[in-house]
C-alpha cells in the first residue's frame, strides 16, 4: 500500500476528511490503474453526504477494478437508495455469482424483492445474508436499518417520525461515536480484501 493511501486511511479514521481527500487524490495520481483509491475517495465523499461524488468514485473503482466487490456493492446500494433500483440491480448482477457463503448475493436478492414489494422474501434474503456476514459489521448494520424500516412500514406498525429509518445513506466511512475502529468500513473492507488492482 502506498504511503498516500496509508496516510489517507489514518486521516479518515481520525475524522480529517479534507486531508483524506487530498491524499486519496494523490494516491489516484500515483496509482492510476488501481480502483482502490477511487473506492476510498467515494467512501469518504459518502461519509460527507456528497453522494454525486461518492457515486463517481465507486463507479471509477468498479471500472478499474471489477473484482473489488465491496465497491460494486456500495455503488449499487447508493443507486438503490437514491431511487434507481434498476441501475442498482444491473450494477449488482455480477455479484449474484458469488458463492453462497457470501452475504452479498443474499442481500442483493433482498433488495430485488424489496423493489418488487415482496417484503417477506426480502426479509428472508436479508436475514440469510446477515447470518453469513462475519467480515463487515457496518454492512450488516445497514441491512438491519433496512429491516427496521420495513418493520416500521408494515401494516399495523405505529407510524411515528422517530421510527422511520432512512434507506438513503449507507454507513460507509465515519465510525459513529459508539463504534470502534474495527467497525470502520473503510478499514474493515480494505483489511479484509487487501490491495485490489
Amino acid at each position: 500500500m502506498s504511503s498516500a493511501l496509508e496516510n489517507a486511511i489514518a486521516a479518515s479514521t481520525h475524522g480529517d476528511s479534507d486531508q483524506a481527500i487530498a491524499l486519496l487524490r494523490q494516491a489516484i495520481q500515483e496509482q492510476p490503474e488501481s480502483g482502490l483509491p477511487h473506492f476510498l475517495l467515494g467512501a469518504e465523499y459518502a461519509s460527507l453526504g456528497r453522494m454525486d461524488l461518492a457515486e463517481q468514485g465507486f463507479a471509477n473503482a468498479v471500472l478499474l477494478s471489477p473484482g473489488l466487490v465491496v465497491a460494486r456493492y456500495q455503488l449499487g446500494l447508493l443507486q438503490f437508495s437514491s431511487g434507481r433500483a434498476s441501475a442498482a440491480l444491473l450494477t449488482w448482477q455480477p455479484l449474484l455469482g458469488l458463492e453462497d457463503e457470501s452475504p452479498l448475493p443474499h442481500w442483493i436478492r433482498g433488495f430485488a424483492a424489496l423493489a418488487g414489494d415482496s417484503f417477506d422474501t426480502a426479509r428472508v434474503c436479508f436475514e440469510a445474508g446477515l447470518v453469513r456476514n462475519a467480515d463487515h459489521p457496518p454492512m450488516s448494520a445497514d441491512i438491519r436499518k433496512v429491516l427496521a424500516q420495513m418493520d416500521a412500514l408494515s401494516p399495523g406498525a405505529p407510524q411515528s417520525p422517530q421510527q422511520a429509518v432512512p434507506l438513503a445513506a449507507p454507513t460507509l466511512l465515519a465510525p459513529q461515536p459508539d463504534e470502534d475502529e474495527s467497525s470502520h468500513v473503510l478499514l474493515s473492507n480494505y483489511l479484509q480484501q487487501g490491495p485490489a488492482h
